[in-house]
């Protein structure tokens, strides 16, 4: 085993963990790590991806719904539109994008580059939200529990999960909180229902047309379910709206590192 390796599982372990402290953010780690870390391809390390981030928001959902701080009702509103749009997008989109999409400035525009810029510059706008909003108690505004745009929500994260393979935890609260009132720590829990539901059906939409290394696969998400069990229970003495804003300007650097080395070849 590789020193990347070793960094890979570690990191593996801290994606676990921050999914499990703040609901939200861990899981657009996943990628990086599999690409950077451990050499896999970016469309492959979307699949995986999936599996693993569906699996760990399980394992986490599960402490939430023990509490009972999951609402069941939202999260099936919201889920049934991202279903549909997260398999959708697995298998017919993903495999209909070409290999090569078109010529730059000299510079062949690929469907792997394309989705890591993608994948960044999602991260920017995750960084962005984690950090304007981690001194704000949303949890204490009234709102209309707003259903249409809770499907229409729903359909824009099942996309982009298809897509780059992330959670969208970082999109799901903030709209779980003001379309559908749910205080935080309720925002949280079904989230992560949410976002286990969304990934594994859109892992699915991957078999039988990607090549899935499953003791690799497995291995690594053991290490991710470690770290959300971990994180479940640090969740109980840390406040997530602290540590958000400071796990935002992380992903904030990591995003602006991927722009600079996918486009500009640097690997700083």
């Amino acid at each position: 085993m590789t020193i990347l390796d070793l960094s890979g599982y570690f990191a593996a372990i801290f994606v676990g963990m921050t999914l499990g402290i703040i609901g939200a953010g861990g899981s657009i780690l996943t990628v990086p790590v599999l690409v950077y870390l451990f050499g896999i391809t970016p469309t492959l390390a979307t699949a995986y991806s999936l599996f693993v981030v569906g699996l760990t928001a399980l394992v986490g959902s599960t402490t939430y719904m023990r509490q009972k701080l999951v609402s069941h009702k939202t999260a099936l509103i919201f889920a049934i539109p991202s279903f549909v749009t997260v398999f959708m997008t697995r298998k017919f989109i993903m495999p209909a994008i070409p290999t090569e999409l078109f010529v730059l400035y000299d510079k062949v525009i690929t469907k792997d580059l394309a989705i890591m810029v993608l994948f960044a510059l999602l991260m920017l706008t995750a960084s962005f939200s984690m950090i304007r909003g981690g001194g704000s108690h949303p949890e204490e505004r009234v709102h209309k529990f707003d259903y249409m745009l809770i499907l229409v929500e729903g359909f824009g994260v099942g996309l982009l999960t298809g897509l780059v393979g992330m959670g969208g935890g970082f999109l799901i609260i903030p709209a779980l909180v003001v379309f559908a009132k749910l205080p935080m720590k309720m925002a949280v829990g079904t989230s992560l229902l949410i976002i286990a539901a969304n990934a594994l059906v859109g892992f699915t939409g991957d078999l039988g047309t990607t090549p899935i290394d499953w003791f690799f696969l497995v291995k690594f998400s053991t290490f991710t379910v470690a770290g959300i069990v971990v994180g479940s229970y640090l969740g109980r003495f840390f406040s997530s709206a602290r540590l958000k804003p400071m796990f935002g300007w992380f992903v904030l650097v990591m995003g602006i590192y991927i722009i600079v080395r996918e486009v500009l070849g640097v690997a700083v």
